[in-house]
């Protein structure tokens, strides 16, 4: 990711943190986090976007698909890694701390609340059909972040060519994800930076 264009710096610890005029609070970040945990609870990616991208203007959506492209090669789930690259980048150890609580508690409280609910009333035939319901919804929001993600990088035709043999060696090869990244995320990286200008 660019320094500048996404006002890194590290300060006196050596921990990646927001410029000042970029700075934001513990405190929004612990209740920023804390709310899309509650709304979005068992898909989450598609609420972090909207309030990083759309809501608060912490990230642009290309910064947004840049940091997602990161934390999906870290091992963790996904939006906790986002969560505590976006709390260090504003407010380094502590916000990241925070944010990472703010997207944890809620979760983990519903988590225990349903599966006591389930163990008592996952029998019954409302409850199975409740929980097809929610499965296509979830099916429809991740097709839905998949275009807003894929959007910033469709303004690139190197980009696009990267993507496209990607696709072909997990579908069409049937190569194993592992060795695909493995193979063409060195490969793509030195692609884009030996034709950048």
């Amino acid at each position: 990711m660019d320094m500048k264009s996404s006002k890194l710096r590290l300060n006196d610890e050596g921990m990646v943190q927001g410029s000042p005029e970029s700075r934001v609070s513990v405190r929004e970040l612990f209740w920023a986090f804390l709310l899309v945990g509650l709304s979005g609870f068992g898909g989450v990616l598609p609420f972090v976007r909207h309030m990083l991208v759309d809501k608060r203007r912490w990230l642009t959506p290309a910064e947004f698909t840049e940091v997602l492209g990161l934390s999906q090669l870290l091992p963790g789930p996904n939006v906790v890694n986002i969560s505590i690259y976006v709390g260090a980048r504003f407010a380094g150890a502590v916000g990241a701390s925070a944010a990472f609580l703010g997207m944890m508690v809620a979760p983990i409280a519903i988590v225990l609340c349903l599966g006591a609910a389930y163990t008592r009333y996952g029998d019954l035939p409302a409850v199975a059909n409740a929980f097809r319901g929610v499965a296509s919804a979830a099916a429809g929001l991740v097709v839905a972040m998949a275009i807003k993600i894929a959007w910033p990088v469709l303004r690139s035709g190197r980009a696009i060519v990267s993507a496209a043999l990607v696709v072909g060696a997990i579908v069409v090869i049937k190569l194993p994800l592992v060795w695909t990244l493995a193979i063409m995320a060195p490969v793509s990286v030195l692609w884009i930076w030996w034709k950048a200008p």
